[in-house]
């Protein structure tokens, strides 16, 4: 499991981070939280003992994103997003990047947005249904040497039968059972997630608003263990 730290402020994101070492393993930082403290939350977060999934969704032209790469390369970063929608050249370069300056550092493809449906989707101009633009660009990010895929859960039956079995899947849009669904339209339980054959889940808010987030942790682990 791997825990979204969309929180406003770093004392209180460090302040739940305290009381989950050695419960957890994986952090994810996000826009929100990077663009406000950086590179210094991840070498914080990094020293307390968590693993790191820096997911920033790269999107631009190749030598943007590969000169990024390089630049979260330095960091403790074991995870890197870009969007699959940015081409093959981009992510190739991105592949290519994070080899030069991290082989550890795993560049993984953002498929389509668990706040995604097909209206949406058309509205950009897309006008295939989200599991079918989903594979699409899953097979395009492995073909481009992606390491791993930010899909939805309910992608995850279709994307483990055309992905080799090394390609890890991350999956975000998971709720436990009787939480709120909040923004998100596409969704599974933790454990529903696990049996279909998801490589790492995220939780955010259901941790993060919980009374005991510690308690919470384990709670969902314990319905994934189940």
């Amino acid at each position: 499991m791997i825990l979204a730290l969309d929180l406003p402020e770093r004392e209180q994101a460090l302040e739940i981070l305290r009381g989950l070492r050695g419960r957890l393993e994986w952090v994810k930082i996000g826009l929100q939280m990077y663009l406000k403290y950086g590179a210094e939350l991840v070498r914080e977060t990094a020293a307390m003992g968590f693993k790191i999934f820096l997911d920033l969704k790269l999107f631009d032209i190749p030598n943007t994103v590969a000169s990024a790469v390089e630049s979260v390369a330095a960091l403790p970063v074991s995870m890197l997003t870009v969007h699959a929608s940015g081409g093959r050249e981009m992510m190739e370069a991105a592949v290519k990047a994070a080899g030069r300056s991290n082989p550890d550092l795993a560049i993984l493809g953002v498929t389509v947005l668990t706040s995604f449906d097909a209206d949406s989707l058309a509205e950009t101009g897309v006008e295939l249904e989200p599991e079918w633009q989903g594979e699409l660009l899953a097979k395009l990010a492995v073909s481009s040497g992606v390491r791993g895929l930010v899909c939805s859960p309910l992608e995850i039956g279709r994307l483990r039968g055309i992905v080799p079995e090394g390609v890890a899947l991350v999956t975000p849009g998971i709720r436990p059972a009787g939480a709120s669904s909040d923004e998100q339209k596409r969704i599974m339980t933790p454990s529903e997630a696990a049996e279909a054959g998801s490589n790492f889940i995220v939780v955010g808010r259901p941790i993060l608003k919980a009374e005991d987030p510690a308690a919470a942790v384990e709670k969902i682990l314990g319905e994934i263990d189940a």
